[in-house]
């Protein structure tokens, strides 16, 4: 179906994957009625900087920031999805309104996964989050981070930097799972020279107590703080599409398009893309961009707009360190140096899979992901 043939498009979710699509929806020439829903009350921000100078920048927001943006859509914000009539092209939200729509953005994103129902869990994932941590950091509590990914080294780091004694429980070595043990090794040596104590067990819980939340480890070990904050993954926020037949295991298939059904697309932490292994979910900033840009143009164009192509990016900072990497992590073994060495400081590597694919990874902020790119395809 022919673009100016589109006349509503509704975006529900306000995240980077939402705003994306709606400004890329304009780019591809939709000039009709959009509406975009927001279930926070603010608009569009950054959710990688929550983890990271945010934390540590005073009452400063503006690491969080985006430009305004460009779409010129009527903003909903503070609303939230219960409901989806696919029969009728309707999105209910819980104000009591629908919105027609004649093609549909899925954008929701996910939630942080809980381990307890105890109100002394702290979790990031949203502004309100950060805001919230970042005024109980001011008091410089113990703390206690439950969860050795990308997000609880990053609070950890960020408490750490507000002067508290933090603790990390990590099942393995921290961050071995997503990006390999030689780089695994690297941060959790900067980690621990900065003060951080790692705590290594192969399940944790959390229990309550007079003295407040406490983490129990597979030991048996308990573990006091004034804070406890948990980073252990997240739950894809598909609940408002219960009975519409979209969903599977929890996330939403697309097509290699970003498409669910040619009116409806699916982009963002909550999609499932098609890979080699069947569907699988790229929660990463950059994927989002990219997944609504590729969806945005197949809404309007159908077959006719190209497939989604991309590498994936990774970045993050923490414990004085920085690392971008392109192309699919873990890296496995020994890197190949191109720049640097082992022995600490600024570095660029490349690992190559078994595949053939590569990943190519910096320990400096000056090498561009451009150049990235270039080198996780070649050898040099």
């Amino acid at each position: 179906m022919k673009g100016a043939t589109v006349r509503r498009v509704v975006v529900v979710g306000n995240g980077i994957a939402g705003v994306t699509a709606a400004d890329a929806l304009r780019e591809a020439g939709f000039d009709g009625e959009l509406t975009v829903v927001g279930d926070e009350p603010y608009p569009a921000y950054s959710r990688p900087a929550l983890s990271k100078a945010l934390l540590t920048d005073g009452d400063d927001m503006s690491s969080c920031l985006l430009p305004p943006a460009g779409h010129g859509a009527d903003e909903r914000l503070g609303v939230r999805a219960t409901g989806l009539d696919l029969d009728g092209r309707l999105v209910v939200l819980d104000d009591g309104t629908a919105l027609p729509y004649d093609r549909l953005v899925l954008a929701t994103g996910s939630r942080a996964r809980r381990l307890s129902a105890l109100p002394g869990e702290l979790t990031l994932r949203g502004l309100d989050d950060a805001l919230v941590l970042r005024g109980r950091l001011a008091a410089r509590p113990s703390v206690v981070v439950v969860g050795g990914g990308p997000l609880g080294m990053e609070i950890a780091s960020g408490c750490l930097a507000a002067g508290c004694r933090v603790t990390l429980v990590s099942r393995g070595v921290p961050l071995s799972a997503r990006l390999g043990p030689h780089l695994a090794g690297v941060f959790a040596g900067a980690a621990r020279e900065q003060g951080l104590t790692v705590v290594e067990t192969g399940a944790a819980r959390l229990g309550g107590g007079a003295g407040g939340t406490r983490v129990v480890l597979a030991d048996g070990t308990v573990l006091d703080a004034e804070l406890v904050v948990t980073a252990a993954g997240d739950v894809p926020n598909t609940e408002w599409l219960a009975g519409t037949g979209l969903t599977a295991d929890g996330a939403v298939p697309v097509d290699v398009r970003g498409l669910v059904r040619p009116d409806v697309a699916a982009v963002g932490d909550l999609a499932a893309l098609p890979t080699p292994y069947g569907p699988r979910r790229v929660p990463l900033w950059s994927s989002a961009i990219e997944q609504a840009k590729a969806a945005a143009r197949a809404l309007l164009h159908g077959v006719a707009a190209p497939p989604l192509s991309f590498q994936p990016y990774f970045w993050t900072e923490q414990f004085g360190l920085g690392l971008k990497a392109v192309g699919h992590l873990p890296g496995e073994g020994r890197p190949v140096y191109l720049e640097g060495g082992p022995g600490g400081g600024p570095a660029l590597m490349r690992w190559t899979h078994a595949d053939g694919t590569g990943v190519a990874v910096a320990l400096d902020h000056r090498v561009s992901v451009p150049r990235l790119r270039r080198l996780s395809r070649t050898a040099a």
